[in-house]
């Protein structure tokens, strides 16, 4: 049985709204295929022809130009299905149903919810009532062709950008440097200051080792960039050359003339709150989908790209390498290893100086050899066999040295000398142009006139920058450097070298460096690993601490030893500071040194030798009273006492002091004959 439109369209949907959903996948098919948009916006009047009122008619436009693969950007889908869902939408209009998703997840909850709210799809073939189980199935296989259909679509683009790469032929935006001739072939930019700035970055990174020391020997030299899309399209541009452009240039294998389609590739996951993301990610060299070797001319060679790679890594912190750390004067930093546990020892500053540190420590996974230790001690031994290793090639490494220096002055003012001469080719093109001009048209005169004062600015300061640069400066020459050669240590401790190469001409002949500690001696094993492969083991002890240094020495702690048995403190200190000996920070002695020292060593005292001064407690527990009953004698005049040296009251109490004192409390009659508690109140 064939249901009519009109039995399909009734009463119920009439009076609520009819949605008109446009959505094309691109901004550049909404550019371009601007008829599409025109026959979705036409939907209105198909919905007026079905009996919708014109104000019950509503086109939602905001996803022109958004792709329907997810639901997450289209901020009027997702209006779309809650309109829905709270049954204000009698009918969805759109040319096909594949407009409103491009899967199966999203267009079938859609259509789940129009069945369960009644709401009609309409779309060029027809109307559908979810309701009804034919028009459900149709729907259902549309949904499913769609999915297909964009499959097959991409299958067939992705095919042939595959089959183009394979032949060398797909075509992309090429990176600064390369150029495409009117074969379409690539060659290398003309330009010969964009030449010798790639070049110049290679050789950089070859000297430092790194991308920022690249950034560093590029400081005031613009870098070449081409600008890709809109009005500046393929127009070259000059600027500031960043550690990102460096690193994205060492990595591009186009550089080392290979042609390489597949480096990166789109993936898709689900976030916490549900949201489906895709990220590029880059695949390891091995997953590389085409690579074309001596495609095009080169700026380096596969071995130098594959090196460059290698170095990259060293120097990569996030995966488990040991860089060379530009900051603190811990020469070892990064290649000192715990012997003890095997961890990576850290660098802690104090106010003594820097500190090899194990992190098994700061674990709390104790061993007893897992112990710190003082950098100097170990930066010694280390540079001490450096140097000795280096003695033979002093004045190689010297030559060597002069010949970079001089080769990266040379290149320096070589892209210095291409500047001022493109300076100067603008300037007299600007010139040709200013003449060429016809002299009754000012308007145009005007214009070109400042160009052509502005370009000879150019040329005057690209002519004073390379004037300043060729006027020989205070850098060392090279009969100089071979002087100092001579005598490495005194290049090694010079102020001008800094702790950043030191650390990188160790790095290069040392691989590590293993620590084994004594758990409770002074000696320290050391193990020095180079990079040829040998091995070497040598001991060192550890520094005095501070506790040591200024510890009194045992020679004198043993003469008040023997002092103790028949001296006063007082006594021992007199003697002591006449036999001109001092304590261990180099003060004189006096009773309350001598005091601490004996109590520190356990040097007890004879009752013969104890001073007979009392304390307030031992009068007042000799006499039966109370402490505040002295300290009130003492106060009134009536009993003298005197500070001590650790600043204690003492009373001279010899037998006189005592009977005047039991004199006191017999003809009184506050004090009673018995001890009066501590914390009784004063007479």
């Amino acid at each position: 049985m064939v249901v009519s439109v009109q039995q399909k369209v009734a009463g119920q949907h009439l009076e609520r709204l009819a949605v008109v959903y446009l959505r094309q996948s691109s901004p550049r098919q909404v550019r371009e295929n601007f008829r599409s948009t025109e026959r979705q916006y036409a939907l209105s009047e198909e919905a007026v022809r079905l009996g919708w009122e014109p104000e019950l008619v509503i086109t939602v436009d905001g996803d022109l130009g958004v792709s329907g693969r997810d639901a997450h950007p289209r901020e009027s889908y997702k209006e779309l299905v809650a309109r829905v869902c709270v049954g204000e939408v009698g009918a969805i209009f759109g040319l096909e149903v594949a407009r409103l998703a491009r899967n199966n997840a999203d267009l079938l909850r859609l259509l789940e919810f129009c069945a369960l709210t009644d709401t009609l799809v309409v779309d060029a073939d027809g109307i559908y009532d979810l309701q009804d189980f034919n028009d459900r199935m149709i729907l259902g296989l549309k949904a499913q062709w769609s999915e297909a259909e964009l499959h097959i679509m991409s299958s067939r683009l992705q095919g042939a950008k595959r089959a183009a790469a394979e032949r060398g032929e797909l075509r992309f935006p090429l990176a600064v440097g390369y150029l495409y001739d009117e074969q379409r072939d690539w060659v290398i930019d003309p330009d010969q200051e964009v030449q010798a700035a790639i070049t110049d970055l290679f050789k950089a990174f070859e000297q430092t080792g790194s991308a920022y020391g690249v950034v560093g020997a590029f400081h005031g030299r613009r870098f070449p960039t081409r600008a890709f899309g809109r009005a500046w399209a393929g127009e070259l541009r000059w600027g500031q050359l960043t550690h990102p452009r460096v690193v994205r240039i060492l990595q591009n294998p186009c550089y080392a003339g290979t042609y390489v389609f597949g480096r990166y590739r789109s993936r898709r996951g689900v976030q916490p709150d549900g949201t489906i993301t895709t990220k590029t990610v880059k695949l390891p060299r091995s997953e590389w989908g085409v690579v074309i070797r001596d495609h095009h001319p080169a700026f380096i060679t596969w071995e130098q790209f594959l090196a460059n790679q290698q170095r990259l890594a060293q120097n990569s912190t996030g995966k488990g390498q040991r860089p060379v750390r530009e900051g603190g004067g811990a020469l070892c930093q990064g290649i000192v290893l715990c012997g003890g546990c095997g961890h990576s020892m850290g660098v802690q500053y104090r106010a003594r100086g820097a500190h090899y540190d194990c992190s098994s420590r700061a674990n709390h996974i104790h061993t007893p050899s897992c112990r710190s230790v003082k950098a100097a001690v170990i930066d010694e031994l280390v540079t001490r066999r450096l140097l000795q290793a280096l003695e033979p090639e002093q004045i190689a490494l010297a030559l060597s040295a002069a010949d970079e220096f001089q080769d990266r002055r040379a290149r320096s003012n070589r892209a210095r000398e291409l500047r001022v001469e493109r300076a100067r080719y603008d300037a007299i093109r600007a010139e040709r142009a200013y003449h060429a001009c016809e002299p009754d048209n000012r308007l145009v005169a005007r214009s070109l006139e400042d160009r052509w004062e502005q370009k000879l600015r150019e040329l005057k300061d690209a002519e004073a920058e390379l004037a300043e640069h060729v006027v020989p400066d205070r850098e060392p020459s090279r009969e100089q450097i071979e002087a100092l050669a001579r005598d490495l240590p005194a290049l090694w401790a010079a102020k001008t070298t800094s702790d950043r190469d030191r650390k990188r001409l160790l790095r290069a002949l040392i691989a590590d460096v293993t620590i084994i500690s004594e758990p409770d001696g002074r000696a320290v094993s050391v193990g020095i690993r180079w990079r040829s492969g040998a091995a070497e083991q040598h001991t060192v002890e550890r520094p005095p601490t501070h506790n040591d240094a200024t510890r009194t020495p045992p020679e004198t702690i043993a003469l008040i030893a023997r002092l103790a048995a028949g001296h006063t403190n007082t006594q021992i200190a007199a003697q002591l500071n006449a036999a001109e000996l001092r304590t261990g920070k180099g003060l004189a002695f006096n009773a309350h040194a001598v005091r601490h020292i004996r109590r520190a060593y356990h040097i007890p005292a004879t009752p013969s030798c104890l001073d007979r001064d009392l304390t307030v407690d031992q009068v007042a527990e000799r006499l039966g009273v109370s402490r505040d009953a002295i300290y009130y004698w003492i106060r009134h005049g009536q009993l003298h006492a005197r500070r001590s040296d650790a600043n204690r009251l003492r009373i001279a109490f010899p037998p006189e002091v005592e009977r005047s004192c039991r004199e006191r409390i017999a003809n009184s009659s506050h004090i009673p004959q018995t001890k009066i508690p501590a914390t009784g109140g004063a007479v």
